[in-house]
C-alpha cells in the first residue's frame, strides 16, 4: 500500500473540515529520562492502590458482531463485576476518536483501525446499564464545533439506539461546552510538569471514569492504550494551537512543541519546565493527566486494530498493516491494564527505559505513572485472568 503523504494535522483537518459543517505503589530508581525537570525524588507518591485493582482480564473477541457484549461481559465477571463500581453512579466514558476524520482506512472503517468502535460502545453502555449505572456520558475533545451526537452520527454511529439504553449524554469537551467553568483539578504530588489541569465540566461531575481505548503503537509515547487516551481530554480552548478562543478546535500543538507556540501560556505547567522534545513530554503530561484525573475502569479494544503509530499519518505505520490480535482487555487499574496490554502487543518487558521497544524513542509513560504509586507495570505483580498473555499475544513488531 502506497506511504500517506499525511502529516497528523493535515490528516485531521480533512476530517475537521467535513465535521463543522454538520450540526498499588511501588518505588523504583530515577529513570533515564530526556530532560532535567521533576526527578523522582521531587515527586510525591499518590496513596498506594489496594493491590485487587491489578486484576486484569483478557478475552478472545474476533469480530465486532454480538460477541463484544458476550466477551465484555466476560471481561467484567473476571474482574468481579462492575456492579459495586457503578451501580446508582455516573459514568463517563472517554472514547477515541483521534479526531473527525471518518473515512475509511486500509479499505475498513475506522473502528476497525485506529478510533473508538461503535460495537464496543453499544456493548459497554448496555453493561454498565444493565450493572445499574444511573447515567453514561461519552466524551471527547473533537476537531469539531458540532455536538459530540452530531460528529457521531457522520461516523455512521447509531446514536438514537444508544440512547434508547437509557440515560445517555454527550459532550464534545474541547472547550467549556455544556458547563459554566472549567473544572481545576490538581496533581496530587505535585506532578512532573503540571501541577493542576483545567479541564470541561465532564471529568469532575462524574463518579466514575472509564477509558476506552484501542490497542496501539504512539509515535511519541511508544503505545497509546488506556491512559494516553486521557491526553485528549485537555481542552483544544486551553492546551490547543489556537488556545485563547472558545471556538478553538485545532491540536494539542503546545502541549508537544512549545517552541512554537511561545505566546501561549498552558495553566498548571510547572514554571521549572524547560524540556522541549515532545518524547519526553507527552509521557509525562500523559502520567500527569491520569493523576489528575484517575481511570476507574480500563478497557482496550484489540479485537482489530493498527500498527506502527496511532493512525495512518504516522510514517512508522508504512505500508500500513491491518493487525488482528482478536482481544479484549479490561482492568480496574489504568498502569496493570496498559502492562498487559503492552504484553500483548509482542512487547517483552511493559517497564522498559527508553531505548527499549516499545519506548525506542521515548519515555515510558506507564514506569512514570508506577513511579508515582498510580499502580504497577510489572506483569509478576499482576493477577491476569481468562486468556494467558502467552495466547494473547499478537507481535506489533
Amino acid at each position: 500500500m502506497k506511504t500517506h503523504a499525511y502529516t497528523r494535522r493535515q490528516f485531521l483537518h480533512l476530517g475537521a473540515t467535513v465535521a463543522s459543517a454538520a450540526p498499588l505503589g511501588f518505588c523504583l530508581n530515577r529513570l533515564s529520562v530526556s530532560g532535567a525537570e521533576a526527578p523522582t525524588s521531587q515527586i510525591k507518591k499518590t496513596p498506594a492502590r489496594n493491590r485487587s485493582d491489578c486484576k486484569v482480564s483478557i478475552v478472545a473477541c474476533k469480530s465486532y458482531g454480538a460477541e463484544v457484549r458476550t466477551a465484555l461481559a466476560q471481561c467484567f465477571d473476571l474482574l468481579g463485576g462492575i456492579g459495586s463500581l457503578v451501580k446508582n453512579k455516573t459514568v463517563t466514558v472517554k472514547l477515541n476518536l483521534t479526531g473527525t476524520n471518518f473515512a475509511y482506512v486500509f479499505n475498513r472503517p475506522v473502528g476497525e483501525s485506529y478510533m473508538t468502535h461503535p460495537a464496543t460502545v453499544m456493548a459497554l453502555s448496555s453493561l454498565l446499564f444493565d450493572a445499574g449505572a444511573k447515567r453514561v456520558r461519552f466524551v471527547e475533545s473533537t476537531q469539531s464545533k458540532a455536538e459530540l451526537e452530531s460528529t457521531l452520527a457522520l461516523a455512521d454511529w447509531d446514536v438514537n439506539a444508544l440512547t434508547a439504553l437509557g440515560t445517555v449524554e454527550f459532550e464534545n469537551t474541547r472547550n467549556l461546552g455544556k458547563g459554566k467553568q472549567y473544572a481545576h483539578l490538581r496533581v496530587p504530588g505535585g506532578g512532573y510538569m503540571f501541577s493542576s489541569f483545567e479541564f470541561n465540566h465532564a471529568y469532575e461531575e462524574t463518579d466514575v471514569m472509564v477509558s476506552l481505548a484501542k490497542l496501539k503503537n504512539h509515535i511519541t509515547a511508544g503505545v497509546t492504550l488506556s491512559m494516553k487516551n486521557l491526553f485528549g481530554i485537555t481542552p483544544n480552548s486551553l492546551y490547543g494551537d489556537q488556545a485563547g478562543s472558545e471556538d478553538a478546535t485545532a491540536g494539542r500543538g503546545p502541549l508537544h512543541s512549545p517552541r512554537r507556540f511561545g505566546q501561549i501560556k498552558l495553566p498548571g505547567l510547572k514554571p521549572d519546565v524547560t524540556s522541549t522534545d515532545p518524547t519526553y513530554r507527552v509521557p509525562h503530561i500523559v502520567t500527569d493527566i491520569c493523576t489528575a484525573r484517575p481511570i476507574h475502569l480500563a478497557i482496550i479494544d484489540g479485537i482489530t486494530s493498527m500498527s506502527g503509530g496511532e493512525g495512518p499519518w504516522c510514517r512508522d505505520a508504512a505500508p500500513l498493516k491491518l493487525t488482528t490480535p482478536g482481544v479484549l482487555i479490561a482492568g480496574l487499574n489504568p498502569v496493570a491494564a496498559d502492562a498487559v496490554g503492552t504484553a500483548v502487543m509482542g512487547y517483552e518487558n511493559p517497564r522498559a527505559t527508553r531505548g527499549t521497544k516499545p519506548f525506542g524513542f521515548c519515555d515510558n509513560h506507564l514506569l512514570l505513572a508506577e513511579q508515582v504509586g498510580l499502580g504497577t507495570a510489572d506483569l509478576a505483580q499482576i493477577d491476569v485472568r481468562g486468556l494467558p498473555i502467552e495466547k494473547a499475544r499478537y507481535p506489533y513488531g
